[in-house]
């Protein structure tokens, strides 16, 4: 009988620590990374309007070339949504959607994931003059974890990980369009 208290006990100090350690870890996190590419920011931004054109860059759609996608609207604007399904856990399903596009400037994206994990979060990316016909593109990414799920974020670091794809991206984006 007190082995199975002390059981009870144990899995009881768990589950409460569980509930109790995620009320101190953050439940956002914003990831943001930028390049200076060698183009004017009128081109730069006429090839990052088009969420098609990510298809070049991105780290996750490289991930799997099987993977099907689906495109709904008139790329470039508001409205516009591309769709994904992978049968690899990294890319999973999803959709982003233009939400809203400041003409040559900024476009904001809502990203919807659907698996491995349910989650919507919010996307950007804004072109900038950089002088001498220069353009700098910042990439830049904002999430919410629920409670208690964000006692993830002590195990997973959403700054390495996002940060490295979108610095890959943006390293194979600033090829693509130098060599234009």
């Amino acid at each position: 009988m007190k082995f199975l208290k002390r059981i009870g006990i144990f899995l009881g100090a768990l589950v409460a620590l569980v509930l109790v350690i995620p009320l101190f870890v953050r439940s956002e996190y914003t990831v943001v990374r930028e390049v200076t590419i060698n183009r004017n920011k009128a081109d730069v931004f006429a090839y990052v309007v088009l969420l098609k054109n990510q298809d070049n860059y991105s780290v996750w759609a490289q991930a799997d070339k099987n993977m099907k996608k689906t495109y709904t609207g008139t790329d470039g604007q508001a409205g516009f949504i591309s769709a994904w399904d992978s049968q690899q856990n990294q890319v999973g399903a999803g959709e982003q959607e233009i939400k809203k596009v400041l003409a040559g400037e900024r476009i904001d994206y809502e990203l919807r994931f659907l698996r491995p994990m349910k989650a919507t979060n919010d996307a950007f990316m804004k072109v900038e003059a950089a002088g001498d016909g220069k353009a700098k593109v910042i990439w830049g990414f904002h999430a919410k974890t629920p409670y208690p799920l964000n006692i993830m974020l002590l195990f997973f670091d959403p700054e390495k990980m996002i940060g490295q794809a979108f610095s890959d991206g943006l390293a194979t984006l600033k090829t693509i369009l130098e060599k234009k």
